[in-house]
């Protein structure tokens, strides 16, 4: 099974210089590295230029133009550009435990996607791994605001996962799924401009097809850093089309992977 790892960022070099290095020190490293990268200026073309160069680790930089919050599109553009069987998503802000990949891996399964969680780093935390360049947390680690998902157990992660269908928790930062499944309900919705609810819209189509949902506790962890909220101003706009997928059962968006590539062509 050929794995990528898409990272979606906008202009936050710094922390993305973290993230690659993250990745870097996996016990396991993914086949392929996107970055579906928002709009960002040239600092972040030249993070990702610096570990192809020093490292040959041959990350491809899926750009597009800078035209507010697209999130949505981003990911659609290096999915298209992805050759992986399974797709790995992550932010640009969020730092890999040693087995992340590995245990996504592990938890791959036909049929299903894969849920994770995530630890929150504080604020003065976050401001000492930037400036520090850290990148080992552990659940001993100082300033985490939800440390009980800091705990790395294999036995505990075959007790608490689970295997049921809801949207509590959606998160497109730690989130992982078969190829095939994605081009089936046509990638994330293009629609979705501003922040939030694009990622949940896109597993209501993946549930409406029979996908099932895997949500892993104390496995598959990340550390993310703290950053100011983004703007929730189309958060309204933005949940009346989740509404919709939800209510009419939708399966297949009309403005998705397949509009990309058209225009394109």
């Amino acid at each position: 099974m050929k794995l990528t790892l898409i990272i979606t960022t906008y202009n936050w070099p710094q922390s993305l210089l973290l993230v690659i290095e993250s990745i870097r020190h996996q016990s396991i490293t993914p086949d392929e590295i996107i970055i579906a990268d928002d709009g960002s200026d040239s600092q972040t073309k030249d993070v990702i230029s610096y570990f192809n160069k020093e490292f040959s680790m041959n990350i491809i930089h899926s750009w597009q133009e800078d035209n507010g919050f697209r999130a949505a599109r981003s990911r659609n553009n290096a999915i298209i550009k992805s050759s992986g069987d399974y797709i790995i998503l992550i932010d640009g802000d969020v730092i890999l435990h040693h087995h992340f990949v590995k245990d996504h891996i592990a938890n791959a399964e036909l049929g299903q996607f894969v849920q994770g969680s995530r630890v929150l780093l504080s604020e003065k935390q976050t401001k000492k791994a930037l400036a520090n360049k850290l990148i080992n947390f552990s659940f001993f680690s100082t300033e985490l605001k939800n440390r009980k998902n800091a705990i790395y157990s294999n036995l505990l992660s075959l007790i608490f996962s689970s295997k049921k269908n809801h949207l509590n928790g959606i998160k497109s930062c730690n989130m992982a799924f078969y190829r095939k499944d994605c081009m089936k309900v046509n990638g994330f919705n293009n629609d979705f401009e501003g922040w939030g609810r694009e990622d949940s819209e896109f597993v209501v189509r993946l549930l409406n097809t029979g996908v099932k949902r895997k949500s892993v506790r104390f496995n598959v962890i990340q550390f993310h850093l703290w950053h100011n909220e983004n703007s929730r101003k189309s958060l309204e706009k933005n949940h009346e089309i989740l509404d919709q997928a939800f209510i009419n059962r939708i399966q297949w968006c009309e403005n998705g992977i397949n509009s990309i590539e058209k225009n394109e062509d």
